[in-house]
């Protein structure tokens, strides 16, 4: 874990609230004058603290109507068959997140789809008859009561 102090924290804490904050907001917000504050920026992304910056899309004004979770079952969990699987789904653009999981299912996917008859086809022509997936299991999304990235930092 990364050794910061209250500054940094601040600082991952704007960015997180608002990737596309100009450096001297950031500056303004957190305390410092704009060269330090970009020194501290471009360490923390070189620690590897901050990832990347993404905007954050409107599936469904995408036309991207519809989220599912599925949770697969492997039929063999040893390493390579994992790998195998896990290399599989990242191929898949409409598997937005793929996790390990411990317990009776192997893996929980985050799907996105622009109608339930494409998300069927993409079940049938594409999980489902991946390597050695034994079942699969699916919930539709009705609402998301709460959506936020990252972590809470405490400031």
């Amino acid at each position: 874990m990364a050794n910061l102090d209250q500054i940094d924290r601040r600082l991952l804490a704007e960015l997180q609230d608002e990737g596309r904050v100009t450096n001297v907001e950031l500056a303004q917000r957190v305390g410092l004058t704009a060269p330090p504050c970009l020194r501290r920026v471009r360490a923390l992304e070189e620690m590897g603290v901050i990832r990347g910056y993404h905007a954050e899309l409107d599936a469904a004004k995408l036309g991207f109507a519809i989220t599912v979770f599925a949770m697969v079952s492997l039929k063999s969990q040893a390493e390579d068959s994992l790998r195998q699987f896990e290399d599989h789904v990242r191929q898949l653009p409409e598997v937005r997140e793929c996790h390990m999981l411990n317990g009776e299912i192997d893996f929980i996917l985050k799907i996105v789809s622009r109608d339930l008859q494409s998300f069927q086809e993409f079940l049938t022509s594409k999980l489902t008859p991946a390597p050695n997936v034994a079942s699969v299991k699916t919930s539709l999304t009705i609402r998301t009561s709460k959506h936020i990235p990252g972590v809470p930092l405490e400031v």
